[in-house]
């Protein structure tokens, strides 16, 4: 077989910059399996199982694992790989220094008062930890963490008066700087706490499409809610934006609560008015809660906008089946629509040793190759860190599949300010078939429709 296989000592890179350097060497030419990552045991695993021999390593090394058709092709995948690493390298320290080797002196050289931790599931508390006793708050993107873990970190920040969001938090705008997965949104006086990455991308694209920005947007983490955790997060957050000048309304999100938690939460003295999207049974879904707020600014609800699909032969009905990348979205039209099967394909079960469906399409097209008929009902979350022109390969696939028996219903989460372009992005997946919403909850109540509901 045509294999190279490296382990270089010492050399880091964040797991969403290897995500990406793996997706682009599987797609280059000739290229068959590419495997870039840190060497944890997870990702030794991984090559192995594909059929590569791996040489001892750690966790701290970086592991390529590429094969290719030809010795031309693996010696052009090798330079395609050193071109990627060399586009994504970290900058140097300050003044021509060395980088940083910890958080705390990361924090001391920087002036830093926010960390960011991306890093394999098994390594991130460590890091989060350390950035805590730092005196940083902390964002940790990293998904797989104990929740024992999760407890004492938070219990740890709120002693030492500092905030941390995550683990499994994918979306944050602190000051205008946006975080993980984030849309291009204007400044304005709403402030987000969210228990949900793209359950925030939602409320917030629909408010700039309604022409209002927001102040803050503070992930806590999908599991902040829970019974487990009990909120730590959540309240502080709330108290950090009741606090804001610049917040005038706080729209709280999350997946489905504890009911406990939900009502301690909701009975904060806080002076800052809430509206609350805390799915579940018989509550606001998402938009609803996007034009509650709206209304509680005194701002008009617009016509969302939506791309109607080619009419369809009437008895085109069948199962629905939801193809998610975001969790929140996917437990919304599971609510919405009331019926068929939904899958989160950004669940922690199908993203390990993998990249998030955000940045890699694999799983939900061969998901959605998989439906013979009926109505596959999916999302397609724009913004920074995802990917550049999900239409490329989403596109074809709708084709193919509304060619057969199955219509297609996509929800597109996203802002006109975005880098891949909201409206362009609707109009080539209309055109290659789909129904295209920028609601989500009415692209779940179409596709229930369609289904028969």
């Amino acid at each position: 077989m045509n294999d190279l296989v490296e382990v270089r000592p010492g050399v880091y890179r964040d797991s969403v910059t290897l995500m990406r350097v793996s997706r682009a060497l599987t797609e280059h030419p000739g290229v068959t399996v590419a495997v870039v990552a840190m060497a944890t045991e997870l990702n030794l695993d991984l090559a192995r199982d594909l059929g590569f021999a791996v040489p001892p390593a750690t966790p701290g090394d970086l592991l390529v694992a590429v094969r290719a058709g030809s010795p031309a092709e693996l010696e052009d995948a090798a330079a395609e790989l050193e071109r990627q690493l060399a586009a994504r390298a970290p900058a140097s320290g300050t003044r021509g220094e060395a980088p940083p080797r910890t958080t705390r002196s990361a924090a001391r050289a920087f002036e830093a008062s926010l960390a960011l931790v991306s890093v394999p599931g098994e390594h991130a508390f460590a890091e989060a930890l350390d950035a805590v006793e730092a005196g940083l708050s902390v964002m940790i993107f990293s998904d797989n963490m104990p929740v024992e873990q999760e407890i004492f970190l938070k219990d740890r920040a709120r002693a030492r008066g500092v905030l941390v969001m995550g683990p499994d938090c994918g979306t944050a705008v602190v000051g205008g700087a946006g975080l993980g997965f984030a849309n291009v949104l204007r400044p304005g006086p709403v402030g987000v706490v969210a228990a949900s990455g793209t359950g925030a991308q939602q409320v917030t694209s629909l408010l700039d499409l309604a022409g209002v920005g927001v102040s803050h947007v503070l992930g806590v983490g999908g599991r902040d809610l829970s019974a487990q955790v009990g909120g730590r997060s959540a309240v502080q957050a709330l108290r950090a934006l009741d606090e804001d000048p610049a917040t005038e309304l706080i729209v709280l999100v999350s997946k489905p609560p504890a009911p406990e938690v939900a009502r301690a939460v909701r009975d904060l003295d806080l002076a800052t008015p809430v509206v609350a999207a805390l799915l579940g049974p018989g509550q606001d879904d998402l938009t609803t809660a996007a034009e509650k707020a709206l209304r509680a600014l005194g701002r008009d609800v617009p016509a969302w906008p939506s791309w109607p699909a080619p009419a369809r032969r009437p008895d085109t009905t069948g199962t629905l089946r939801g193809l998610y990348a975001g969790g929140t979205l996917c437990a919304e039209a599971a609510f919405v629509a009331g019926t068929g099967e939904f899958t989160d394909f950004g669940d922690d079960a199908y993203t390990r040793g993998r990249a998030h469906p955000m940045i890699d399409p694999t799983l939900r097209l061969e998901a959605l190759r998989g439906v013979a008929s009926g109505v596959a009902l999916m999302d397609v979350v724009l913004g920074h860190g995802a990917d550049p022109d999900p239409s490329s390969w989403l596109a074809p696939a709708i084709r193919e599949a509304v060619a057969g028996d199955v219509d297609v219903v996509v929800a597109v989460v996203g802002t006109d300010g975005d880098p891949q372009r909201l409206r362009a992005q609707a109009a080539r997946l209309n055109e290659a078939g789909a129904a295209v919403f920028t609601s989500n909850a009415a692209a779940a109540r179409h596709a229930r429709l369609l289904a028969g509901g």
